[in-house]
Order: structure tokens, then sequence, then C-alpha cells
């Protein structure tokens, strides 16, 4: 009987020794997700230089996929390619045409969605939709500043494209206004063409309609006018907030941009 006491006395003994141990244990953070960041028409990969340095410098694994430029449903499944190769959660960002490519993808580890001066579609919309001169007034994506071109695509019919671009003498004033005239023509030699039929291909159910959503409106954009933004982002109840700057804020503003995907990350 004395034996039984004693083995009950040192349990009681060690469970009070090792609780205040137990209470104060961490629990297991939960790994950052991965920041993907798809960029848009007229643009290339470079263009999110800065913000990804800065998402890098602050802990996140970054990935920048080569977007095609040849239309929503070819376009998101190019990403999707991207997003097989990573495990665990993913905050997917889109700059511009880039919001039309991610509103068609449609994966469970995306955790959130981000768009920047980006297009929201609604299932069956095309991107010219968004650009209305009556409803939304104020877009210079117009000729002579937009320029079209045959280029060659093996995806084209007879492995050709007529693709749309930003004119050099143009690119500086309406796509970047709020950069220097040399980082715009950086920017200009690194534009990759749209196919023109990327603005009138339908998109498919919007991944933004069951996905958190965080939108940025370039308030001074001369691509996509700041009430088209603003418009897209109300409807789809992001999480809204604005800038001053051109349609390039990932460029002239990317430690604004960056503040929001890590928002969303959040």
């Amino acid at each position: 009987m004395k034996i039984k006491r004693s083995l009950r006395a040192c349990i009681a003994a060690l469970t009070l020794a090792f609780t205040p141990v137990l209470a104060v244990a961490p629990a297991t953070a939960e790994p950052l997700p991965t920041i993907v960041l798809v960029h848009g028409a007229f643009a290339d990969t470079t263009s999110w230089d800065s913000v990804a340095t800065t998402l890098r410098d602050h802990g996140y694994r970054v990935v920048v996929p080569d977007n095609p430029l040849r239309g929503p449903a070819f376009d998101a499944a190019a990403i999707q390619r991207t997003l097989d190769t990573i495990s665990g959660p993913v905050v997917l960002v889109g700059h511009s045409y880039g919001g039309f490519v991610i509103s068609n993808v449609h994966d469970p580890k995306v955790r959130a969605l981000v768009y920047i001066a980006a297009f929201a579609p609604e299932q069956g919309e095309i991107g010219l939709l968004e650009l209305d001169p009556i409803r939304f007034p104020g877009s210079q994506l117009l000729p002579p500043a937009l320029q079209l071109r045959v280029v060659d695509d093996p995806n084209g019919l007879a492995g050709k494209n007529v693709d749309s671009y930003v004119a050099a003498e143009y690119f500086n004033a309406v796509f970047a206004q709020d950069v220097s005239p040399e980082v715009a023509a950086d920017m200009f030699a690194h534009q990759r063409s749209l196919a023109v039929s990327a603005n009138i291909e339908p998109s498919g159910a919007p991944s933004w309609s069951s996905t958190p959503s965080w939108y940025l409106v370039s308030d001074d954009d001369h691509i996509i006018p700041p009430a088209s933004q603003r418009f897209m982002a109300r409807r789809m109840a992001a999480h809204t907030s604005e800038v001053g700057s051109s349609h390039a804020s990932l460029v002239s503003h990317p430690a604004e941009v960056g503040a929001v995907v890590e928002a969303a990350a959040r």
C-alpha cells in the first residue's frame, strides 16, 4: 500500500513539474505561402523584379512564371503547370491582363488572390468590356499608342498570330508615366506582345468567387481606367486599397504592391 501511495505521489510531482513547460510550448508555426507573380501584357517577368526582391527579403519563396499572353484559357493552363510544381499554400498575384489569367486558375492550394491594376472578369466576360469607354472613359490604350503586328506563334493559324503592343514613342506616357525615361526604355525592351484574340476570349468561372481577394487600384492609370478597377474590386468584394500610380505600379511603387501581397499572405 505504501509503495502504491509513493508511486502516485511521484506521478503527481512529475505532472506538476512538466505542466508549466507544456503550457508555454509554442504552437507549430504555419509555413509561409509561396508567392506566385503573374505578369501582364506588354511586360515580362522582369516587371516583378523589385516586388519579388522585397518579398524574398521578408522570407517568402517567390516564383515568377512566364505568361504566354495567348489567351485566358491557354495562359491559365501554363500557370497551373507552375502551381503543380509547388507544395503548400499559394498566394497568386496578377498584374493587368495577369488578373484575367489568375481568375481562370482553379487550384485548392491558392489561398488568396491579389489583383494589381488588373482585370477581374466575371464568367463570360471579355477583356474589352472593362475598357468600355462609355462606362469607363479614360483609357489611352488606343491607336496610335496601340499597334498591331504579325508574329510567329506555333499555336496560331499557320504558325502565325496577330499581336498588339505599345509603340515606343508612347510607352512612357501611356503605360508608365511615373517612371524615368531610362526605366521606361528598359521596360519597353522587355515588352511582350499580347495576342489580339486574348481580348475577345470569354472568361471561365472566376476563381475569385470562392477565394479571398485583394485589389490595389492605380488611381492615375492610363491603361485600365481607375473607375473600371474600382468597379471590378467592388463586385468581387475584394480588400481594396489605392496607390497614386500609373498602370505600372509594380515598377514605380514596389513597396506598396509588396505590402498588399503580404497582407494577403497573412
